[in-house]
């Protein structure tokens, strides 16, 4: 592809959760365009949610090649372990999906959606003492996801600021960054593997106990797959749960017309939140890249084998081929998967937690506060511009 030219990426459009014009021009040159980002290698973007879905689905299309590579992205260092889950191609993905799955199986959600409920109380209780205005984001989306997937791996509650500090350190894409976040993912690798060893010598009634007893016939977990495992639903589920509970809010509340049509009709939050999901940008540019491993067509283009390959789960979600009026939110769209939790072969496994939180969120504050609103102007918030996701620092709220 080198007579190709690279549109530069920089990634960095954070004004207040308005789509950014750069992926709108991307979609408009075409499905697959070439790109360079701030880290690494060229890559070819694919935009349309057919592309992606091909790119997801196609075994010729490894995310395990890019280890030893310098991949395309938006961090000074790579943030994901080799050993992850979400740099695994199948079958071995396929195993540990089979096994974590498990831990995520509707009978499994639901004995957890109590204890996500009672945090929510919790935290809105503790809002309510505290008085308007409060800071929604310091007393719901920060709390909520770390408290529950710290509860649910049962972490002692004096970790977890210092887990949620690695997380932050991880995420940044500063310049100045690069040797803190590779030493936070050290300290944190290290922390699950003794967290994990402790699990297995005296297993109890948790998620991390529950993962180390998932069987797939004789199949388990090793040790160090086990520690991972737990590693990464740490920080998937705190991280995006946390920015998407803060801009579901938000879109909710700079428009109170749509809070108060879920108010008078509840039935409707599913659907809403789902269509909330696909609209939403919630983080700045892409993720994880893939390798081709033989030549292949997409959309027109041939890929070579060695490229790296990038999707825009944000432009597939976009698309107006697969969605009517795709830059309008309806919270009344007719049901229609979209990849706000990635697709294919990773999918996010934790996704019914993840909804079980925002569901148990948004209700809450949908039934105890039915004024809620906020307690300052939307040009007054400060945005998130120090890592790779979109969220207000501060929602100062009334109600």
């Amino acid at each position: 592809m080198d007579d190709v030219a690279a549109v530069s990426c920089p990634f960095d459009f954070r004004v207040g959760l308005e789509f950014d014009p750069l992926l709108r021009q991307l979609m408009s040159a075409g499905p697959v365009t070439r790109i360079r980002m701030p880290y690494g290698d060229a890559a070819w973007l694919v935009t349309d949610f057919e592309g992606v879905r091909q790119v997801t689905t196609d075994h010729r299309f490894s995310r395990a090649a890019i280890i030893g590579r310098d991949y395309p992205r938006l961090t000074p260092k790579p943030i994901v372990s080799p050993e992850s889950i979400n740099v695994m191609d199948p079958p071995h993905s396929s195993r540990l999906r089979r096994l974590a799955s498990q831990a995520f199986t509707k009978p499994h959600v639901d004995r957890m959606r109590p204890a996500v409920e009672r945090i929510v109380d919790t935290l809105l209780d503790e809002m309510v003492e505290h008085g308007p205005p409060a800071d929604l984001v310091h007393h719901l989306s920060e709390p909520l996801p770390q408290r529950t997937i710290c509860e649910l791996l049962v972490i002692p509650p004096d970790d977890w600021p210092m887990l949620q500090g690695h997380v932050h350190e991880m995420l940044s894409t500063g310049h100045d960054t690069a040797d803190a976040a590779a030493e936070a993912k050290a300290h944190l690798r290290s922390y699950f593997e003794e967290l994990t060893a402790r699990r297995r010598r005296s297993p109890g009634d948790d998620l991390i106990s529950n993962l180390a007893a998932a069987r797939d016939g004789d199949d388990a977990f090793d040790d160090q797959e086990l520690a991972v495992m737990a590693l990464t639903l740490m920080m998937s589920g705190h991280d995006t749960a946390t920015c998407q509970i803060s801009n579901i809010a938000y879109m909710l509340l700079t428009n109170p017309e749509r809070w108060a049509i879920l108010h008078r009709r509840r039935e409707l939050l599913p659907g809403a939140l789902e269509e909330l999901l696909r609209f939403i940008p919630f983080r700045t540019g892409v993720g994880i890249p893939r390798v081709a491993t033989q030549d292949v067509e997409v959309r027109g283009v041939t890929i070579r084998a060695g490229d790296f390959v990038h999707v825009s789960y944000l432009t597939a979600n976009r698309d107006p081929s697969r969605y009517r009026d795709p830059d309008s939110l309806d919270l009344e769209r007719p049901p229609s998967p979209n990849m706000a939790f990635g697709w294919g072969g990773h999918h996010c496994i934790a996704v019914p937690l993840a909804m079980a939180e925002l569901q148990a969120a948004v209700g809450a504050l949908l039934t105890r506060f039915p004024r809620l609103r906020l307690a300052v102007a939307p040009q007054e918030l400060q945005w998130n511009a120090g890592t790779i996701r979109r969220f207000p620092c501060q929602l100062p709220v009334s109600w």
